[in-house]
Order: structure tokens, then sequence, then C-alpha cells
């Protein structure tokens, strides 16, 4: 039998490939001549560049930028063996890099992102993944851009501030001195948030108040995107603020896609596409997904739900394995997904279940478990 194991990280517990390796541990006790292949699998949010790097063959690679309210830190990233970045722009720009009482939405920028960017071309990258999820900003990619080399200019040819404060003052965005390497680039964006950039669901409204915004500051906000839009139109005429995605990650989509070309895409899908995931499909009988909590919120496009559709395209089974199987896994079987299992042995806390050699265990040993009982289903069919 040949077993492609796809499984999405644990969070707080295991990465892709720890839980992937779990269950090929398991899976080859209960069936010791099967043919395994583990590959990485993540949904293009936090932990997707590790995924990558590490089950591609890459390496990490460090660089001091801006965070988002302009502290210098170190930010990581990956570059794969054939050349390809891998980043997340919440390690630039991410809420999680600020404590509570220094999250600031009218200041935070996504300078750093363009700082990482920018290093990334210099080290020869042409070809970009970035997941965009986790920011702490709502400067419209404005900041990004600053750092690239596009002028982002007041009425009177300055620059302006960075953040959404200084958006007010925008008079003009010119590229003129913008990283030239920037037209062989190609961006591929990890992106499941559809919002348009402006308006009731625009990224002021939805998503700042989640970032520490006041009431206050969403017309404000808003009104400085719409202004951004529409000097952006000057520059890059296609520029649409009401784009599906526009509005993700505080208006880094509409930057992105309109400023540099990038191509907004599910997460999930993304990564299996960077991992050829389809071509080990279509090589093996079965296919092993999950992750930490199996539920209904799986069944609306999470990675396992992704993965599963793309087994059932080439009519393979599939089993997943979680921590949890929670309300709504039921709808699992309607996305593909034949089986659910809970990997838990016994009783005990969440912390004790989320202990990384814990949670290995029972992982390693459900699948056991599992693939022996569909050992002697295939020998008694025999």
């Amino acid at each position: 039998m040949k077993v492609l194991i796809a499984i999405d990280s644990f969070k707080g517990s295991l990465s892709s490939l720890e839980a992937g390796r779990a269950a090929e541990r398991g899976i080859l006790r209960a069936m010791p001549d099967a043919v395994t292949v583990v590959k990485p699998l993540a949904d293009g949010g936090e932990g997707t560049a590790e995924a990558l790097i590490t089950g591609m063959g890459g390496r990490a690679q460090s660089v001091t930028v801006h965070g988002p309210i302009g502290r210098k830190i170190t930010a990581e990233y990956g570059i794969l063996p054939d050349g390809t970045a891998v980043m997340e722009m919440a390690a630039a720009a991410g809420l999680t890099l600020l404590h509570e009482n220094e999250r600031d939405i009218m200041a935070a920028s996504t300078y750093g992102v363009g700082e990482m960017i920018g290093d990334a071309v210099s080290r020869g990258c042409r070809e970009f993944i970035i997941g965009i999820g986790g920011s702490a900003t709502n400067d419209g990619g404005a900041g990004c851009l600053q750092a690239l080399g596009f002028g982002l200019l007041d009425s009177k040819g300055e620059p302006i501030s960075r953040g959404a404060v200084g958006l007010a003052d925008l008079a003009e965005i010119t590229a003129d001195n913008a990283l030239p390497e920037l037209r062989d680039c190609h961006f591929r964006v990890a992106c499941d948030v559809k919002n348009p950039l402006c308006g009731e669901n625009g990224c002021s409204r939805v998503f700042a108040p989640q970032k520490g915004a006041a009431e206050e500051d969403i017309p404000l906000m808003d009104g400085c995107l719409r202004h951004y839009a529409e000097l952006m139109k000057g520059t890059f005429p296609q520029a649409d603020p009401d784009r599906e995605g526009a509005g993700a990650a505080g208006g880094m989509g509409f930057t992105l896609m309109f400023a540099l070309g990038g191509e907004l895409r599910s997460g999930a899908e993304l990564v299996m596409e960077a991992t050829a995931m389809e071509q080990a499909v279509m090589q093996v009988d079965i296919v092993v997904t999950g992750e930490g909590c199996l539920d209904g919120q799986t069944a609306m496009g999470k990675a396992p739900a992704v993965m599963a559709a793309l087994a059932k395209k080439h009519g393979k089974p599939v089993i997943a394995f979680g921590g949890a199987v929670g309300s709504g896994a039921e709808l699992l079987r309607e996305k593909g997904i034949d089986a659910c299992f809970c990997i838990q042995t016994r009783p005990c806390t969440l912390a004790e279940a989320m202990e990384r050699e814990n949670a290995a265990e029972n992982l390693s040993k459900t699948a056991e478990q599992v693939f022996s009982a569909i050992k002697i289903v295939g020998s008694l069919s025999e």
C-alpha cells in the first residue's frame, strides 16, 4: 500500500512535518511493507513558511527590519531550493510582535514587509510566496511600497509618515525609484479573505477593531484608504479597491495585487501547488490528513478539507486525524474525508494533550490502530 501523509500543524503542539512523521511511524508499525510519503500541509497562515522550508529542503534567512511600530526586529523568511522566497507578513508586521499596550493601528506600518521583500530580491529571488495573515496594520500596504522605493509623497513632494495616519497627507504615488528588479518578480499570495478595501465590509470596519482601532478611527482610516486607492489608479490604472481580497491584511492585498502584480490564492491550494501535492496524490492508494481540531470550521475550506477535495478528484480514500473531533465534524464526509479519528488515548487535560511528546505518541498509536484495522479488512476481502 502506498500512503500519502499531509497533515496540517497541530497549533501549539506539532508542526506539519512532526505530525506527518508521527503518523508515518504508526502506519509502518501496522504495515511494515507500506510505502509512505510525507509532505507539509499549511493554509497560508502561521507556520506556512516553516512547513515549506523544512518540507522542501529550503533554508531560513534572517534580516533586520522595522517592525510594525518602527522598532528594529529580526524577521525570518525562507528560500527554497529553486530560489523561491517564502515569507509571512506577520514576521515583519504581525500583531504578535506587539504587546497589547503597544498596539497603534494608526501608526502601524508594513514597511518591514517591504524590507523583507527587498532583502530577498537582493539575494536573487524573483518568485515569492507570501502569507498575509496576522497583521497589525491597516495602511493599505503603503509602508511596503515605501520600503521598495516607491514615492508616497505629500503636497510638498515630501515622503508621508508611515502608517495609516500618513495616508491623510498623501498627494502622489510614484514608481520612478522603485526597485527595478520588481518588474521580474512574481508574487503568489496566500489569502482566504474576500473583503474589499473599503466600506462596510472593508478592512477598516471589519478587521481594524481586532487590532486595537477605536471606533472613531474607523471612518478616518476608511476615508484615507479610499483616497489611497484613487491615487493608486493614477500610477496603476487597473487598481480596483472593490476586488475580492483587496482588504486582506489591512489592505496589503490591494497593494500586492495592483502595485506588485500579485495573485491572491487560497492558502492551502497555494501550498499544495508549491509541494506538487497533486502528482503525489495520483501515485498513492490512500491519503492521510488532519489538524489540531477537526470540526465544522475544517469543512469551511481549511487545509484538510482542501486536501480531501484534491484526493477525491483522483478517487482516493481519505482518513483524517485530529487532536480533537468537535461539533460539525460530520460535515467533513461531504468534503471528502471518509473517516475522522481523535488521537487521544486516555483522559487528560488539554495542556497534557498538547505536549509535543504526548501528541506525537498519541497520533502514532492511533494511526497504528487504524491501519491495523485497514490491514485486517484488506486480508478479509482477498
